[in-house]
């Protein structure tokens, strides 16, 4: 054979392959590294958890200002004082405010999590124990009805109430085909399988209660969360009561329906004594599940993989107390940052902030490290996300800034350049806000999580 035609054979077995690859819906592709996107971009959307005030902030981040508040609260849907949030110019505490007579609103509103075509997103409610469904691209509550009272001093809908699923759900995550909800009820021994076009339906009072709902799935004791692996055939389940894990295989059927059996049950008590694990994520490579344990003040790596095996435990220090786990990986640098609910009085400009550790995703698994910390620009950082380019890094903050700071008495979320993400670069601080209501301004509060959304695009769920 010809060298010539050696090398046009070798050209069309490489376009043979790639083309294969491409076709391939096998795990194994779902796994790789997404390719780099542009950073934010119009429509593109930062959604914040306010647990206090049961808002939803939203951000744009292209311009880095906020957009209208979500209203998770059911208040000034009628005029009459027993619905109203300011009743004779008292603007109400937390504890009065969801305790009014009448109030049907959100209580505590806490997971969030968008789906995997990022054009919806689920939020939890603890206390009022349900699950909401809001459109990423208007803004709107699904389910919400027009408000038959509204005028100049009432709001214009009333709210839905969502999908009731079960005692203190933590939090919420999309199956990779977005067909179901898994819902982490805390406060029980389960999970809440759910219907998401069925959700939908209920939400809106088209289905009666509980329609959505396919069934109860039991798992370990006080279950925080799920993730599922890149394909989608296992689901790791994290508790906050014992120090245990567990995995299920996970099937599905013509309609994308799931069925999980039991499949190991993985002893963390080495790492995590207290067993208090409120947060897991797969990294991006599909290769990994990452869990903080935030009373152990560490992180436990783990292999996605068959064997499911502790690949390294991550020690971030005395009273960390590590809350969210995100990953960025860009030319410059792969990393995963930690962000700390532990504040410290020698932060910027000498005001308290949290820490967020820098942990150098580039070494091998059991060699990694932290190798530097960044301040967060706020107290007790809690939710971290990145932008798709892996360039722009957003967090929120459960405590207000505290007097004498620029943005006093608010809760702000943060904003980082992380193009080089050894080294991230303090944007700006976003102030919050309030939430407009007829009756009078409700402060957004008590920041828990926040997802970066680009409508239409794959998310960290996909």
């Amino acid at each position: 054979m010809s060298s010539r035609n050696a090398k046009g054979l070798s050209r069309r077995a490489v376009i043979q392959a790639t083309v294969a690859a491409a076709a391939m819906g096998s795990v194994a592709a779902r796994a790789q590294t997404p390719a780099a996107q542009p950073g934010p971009r119009a429509g593109d959307r930062v959604f914040i958890t306010n647990e206090d005030s049961n808002t939803l902030s939203v951000i744009d981040p292209v311009s880095n200002e906020l957009l209208p508040t979500v209203n998770l609260t059911s208040f000034d849907e009628d005029a009459r004082p027993p619905f109203r949030f300011v009743t004779g110019n008292v603007t109400p505490t937390h504890g009065e405010m969801i305790q009014k007579p009448l109030y049907h609103g959100a209580i505590s509103i806490h997971g969030c999590v968008p789906s995997p075509d990022s054009r919806i997103f689920a939020t939890a409610g603890r206390g009022t124990s349900n699950l909401y469904l809001v459109d990423a691209v208007t803004l709107k509550v699904i389910g919400n009805q027009p408000n038959p009272m509204a005028g100049p001093t009432t709001a214009a809908d009333s709210l839905t109430s969502g999908i009731l699923v079960g005692r203190e759900p933590h939090e919420p995550t999309f199956t990779r085909n977005g067909r179901e909800i898994w819902v982490a009820l805390r406060g029980e021994n389960r999970l809440a399988i759910i219907d998401v076009e069925r959700a939908k339906a209920e939400s809106a009072g088209e289905l009666p209660r509980g329609a959505a709902i396919r069934r109860f799935m039991p798992v370990l004791p006080g279950p925080a969360m799920v993730w599922f692996s890149a394909g989608g055939e296992t689901a790791f389940v994290i508790s906050q009561k014992i120090p245990r894990i567990e995995v299920f295989s996970v099937r599905y059927d013509g309609q994308g329906f799931s069925t999980a059996e039991r499949k190991a049950t993985i002893e963390t008590s080495a790492q995590d004594r207290f067993g208090f694990a409120p947060f897991l994520k797969i990294s991006p490579d599909g290769r990994e599940f990452w869990i903080s344990q935030k009373l152990a003040d560490g992180l436990s790596v783990y292999d996605a993989g068959a064997e499911h095996k502790l690949l390294e435990h991550l020690p971030l220090g005395e009273r960390a107390r590590p809350n969210h786990v995100e990953f960025v990986q860009n030319d410059r640098g792969n990393v995963a940052y930690a962000t700390f609910g532990r504040v410290d009085d020698d932060g910027p400009d000498g005001r308290a902030a949290s820490r967020i550790a820098i942990i150098d995703r580039s070494a091998p698994a059991g060699r990694r490290r932290v190798v530097g910390h960044f301040f967060s620009h706020g107290r007790e950082a809690h939710g971290i996300w990145t932008d798709p380019s892996n360039s722009k890094l957003y967090v929120a903050h459960e405590l207000d800034e505290l007097p004498g700071s620029p943005h006093a008495g608010q809760t702000v979320c943060c904003v980082f350049d992380v193009a080089d993400p050894l080294r991230p670069r303090f944007v700006r601080q976003i102030p919050l806000g309030t939430l407009d209501l007829p009756s009078g301004k409700l402060p957004n509060k008590k920041s828990i999580n926040l997802v970066y959304v680009r409508p239409g695009a794959r998310s960290a769920t996909a």
